[in-house]
């Protein structure tokens, strides 16, 4: 016979559905800032969400996140913060770079709004992370110090209220002899700066050396796009980008003379502000050459002419004319931009889905970098396709006219619609022996 308490027990869990724990078990439970959401806020928001970065605010202590809490639950839940948009359903999604949050710590952060945003122990606090200084350069301490080439624009002075300003200036790169670079960095000229620079981009001019890069700029000009003097986009400062380290063995090449040409675009940002944009290169040393050369190629997906109030869809080829690995890839389109994909079409015909963002936001320049282990490895004679899908209809949020026709152009309500990806390239016995290896890795894995 049950007891009097488990009888009651019983009725309690008929009636109500539930199983209500004590409250203080309850709370064991619950998950705490200090413990559970502080770590998970290092490691994937606090690159931006720190004092003095880009973001609105700080999530760094408790005090700074607890009044955004509700709103932090909604952003995390819908998978608009952090910012990462691949689709996770199809292609890649190994990267170097992934600061997308996991099924299960999207459900810590929930609960932890769920319960009340609760502090928790501040003995169980992680060690706070020591930032780098937003005025120093990030790859110093890593190659014992600054980068070995700086170049800077020419400085623009940008109004305290203004039509937004694109500034073109050429820079010479000061090299009098060949030099292969290892990384690179890119930033405005001071702290100030980055309240009026929403991107600014440094492309590498210079006569191609290798005739099948030329060949490959060629087909690419079909959609549009010149680059027969310029040697790739060689690097971009923008919400989301900093610089990027290239693979041992790996590296661009910089000719003597060469020069950068600047495409820097500055907003008002409601007070006189006069800056300018450094590139800054840390070289191999002369007498060591990497293996294998890698460009930034701007792959088109065809040319920008959207009716108003429809959906487009454009697409471009960009040939391999030697046996490469894909580094990275990063869309770029304006407010009508909803989604690109980028395929490799092998010379077996076979299609290989690579990389698909199906929720592109312009507010956000990721390049998604990745693994190591995951990086394609494309023979000669691979087509790489890029699919562009603009919204120019009143669904589009972003859209700020769906009436109006729209080609393309440099202002943010004009379009574009290409692909930057990096390339490194390789001869036939080093593609053979790349492909060998990873192979082999894949059989020690299990096939995975």
């Amino acid at each position: 016979m049950k007891s009097a308490t488990a009888k009651s027990l019983g009725m309690f869990v008929l009636v109500f559905g539930v199983w209500a724990a004590p409250a203080g078990a309850a709370e064991e439970a619950a998950p705490t800032f200090t413990k559970d959401v502080a770590p998970i806020f290092q490691a994937k928001c606090e690159a931006c969400h720190r004092p003095g970065s880009i973001a609105p605010m700080s999530l760094v202590t408790y005090q700074e996140a607890r009044p955004w809490a509700r709103s932090i639950k909604d952003r995390v839940a819908a998978r608009q913060m952090p910012p990462w948009h691949v689709d996770r359903t199809v292609g890649i999604q190994a990267f170097k770079n992934d600061r997308s949050l996991t099924d299960a710590e999207i459900d810590t952060v929930v609960r932890w709004v769920d319960a009340g945003a609760p502090r928790g122990n501040p003995a169980d606090a992680p060690a706070s992370v020591d930032w780098p200084d937003e005025s120093k350069w990030y790859f110093a301490e890593q190659f014992d110090g600054p980068p070995d080439l700086i170049v800077e624009s020419a400085p623009f002075t940008m109004a305290a209220e203004a039509n937004d300003a694109w500034w073109k200036p050429r820079s010479p790169t000061g090299l009098t002899e060949d030099r292969w670079a290892r990384a690179i960095e890119i930033r405005p000229g001071t702290v100030a700066g980055r309240k009026i620079t929403h991107h600014a981009i440094a492309r590498l001019v210079q006569e191609e050396v290798d005739p099948a890069i030329r060949r490959a700029n060629a087909a690419n000009a079909a959609n549009g796009i010149d680059r027969s003097r310029t040697a790739g986009t060689f690097m971009e400062w923008a919400v989301g980008k900093q610089g990027e380290i290239m693979r041992p063995g790996a590296g661009k090449l910089m000719l003597a003379d060469s020069e950068i040409q600047w495409d820097i675009h500055y907003s008002a940002a409601g007070e006189e502000i006069t800056d300018s944009a450094q590139l800054g290169v840390y070289l191999y040393p002369k007498d060591q050459t990497p293996e294998h050369r890698q460009v930034l190629h701007i792959m088109g997906a065809g040319g920008v002419d959207i009716p108003p109030n429809s959906v487009a869809v454009t697409e471009g080829f960009f040939p391999l004319q030697r046996g490469a690995r894909i580094e990275s890839y990063q869309p770029h389109m304006h407010l009508r931009g909803k989604a690109m994909s980028m395929e490799a079409i092998l010379p077996t015909g076979r299609r290989r889905l690579l990389s698909h963002v199906g929720d592109f936001n312009f507010n956000w320049h990721n390049s998604y970098v990745y693994a190591d282990d995951s990086a394609p490895l494309l023979p000669k004679g691979t087509l790489i396709k890029v699919t562009a899908w603009h919204d120019n209809t009143a669904a589009n949020r972003a859209n700020p006219d769906p009436d109006v026709w729209v080609g393309y152009g440099d202002r943010t309500v004009d379009e574009m619609a290409h692909a930057w990806v990096n390339v490194t390239y390789f001869d036939e016995d080093d593609y053979a022996a790349e492909v060998a290896q990873r192979e082999a890795a894949l059989a020690q894995r299990g096939g995975e």
